[in-house]
């Protein structure tokens, strides 16, 4: 079995201060201490997976095809400083639409990744600056990390990777 963090984005990844919704890359900027975090899960053996909610494709406020535009940069921001993303899994939906089951708080997306990946849920982690998230987490039995938004999140590796 393997061990990950489970990680949302706009926020925690990437900051999301003047913007409710993050879907041009332009608008993608990297928080503060995020490379040397994700450097260091993957050094203690985690796999990284991103957990987004992306309801704005649901209230048609951009496309599945702009998310995608915004995870390549992301992906390509990781991999130029050598870090590698698992997976990336995201809800299009919005509860003011239609209800689904992938929608943080509610847990498909990660049971998904848990099952493909084989996953330990006893020492994997969710990280994530809203309530949704962690109640996500903790649907899934994982440990949990609430933070703020925006913060650099170096000071709560130690706490993660031990």
């Amino acid at each position: 079995m393997q061990k990950a963090i489970f990680i949302d984005r706009d926020g925690v990844i990437n900051s999301d201060v003047g913007h409710y919704y993050i879907y041009k890359p332009e608008d993608f900027i990297l928080n503060e201490g995020i490379i040397d975090s994700l450097k260091a899960f993957k050094k203690a053996g985690f796999m990284l997976i991103v957990i987004s909610n992306q309801g704005g494709v649901d209230k048609g406020q951009y496309s599945c095809e702009d998310v995608e535009k915004v995870h390549l940069k992301m992906r390509n921001l990781l991999t130029e400083v050598g870090i590698t993303l698992d997976e990336i899994y995201y809800c299009p939906h919005h509860n003011d639409v239609q209800k689904c089951l992938c929608r943080k708080p509610l847990n498909l997306n990660i049971e998904k990744a848990i099952s493909r990946f084989d996953i330990d849920r006893t020492q994997s982690w969710m990280i994530g600056d809203s309530l949704r998230d962690i109640a996500a987490g903790e649907a899934s039995g994982l440990k949990t990390l609430k933070i703020e938004s925006n913060v650099d999140i170096r000071p709560f590796v130690d706490r993660i990777v031990k």
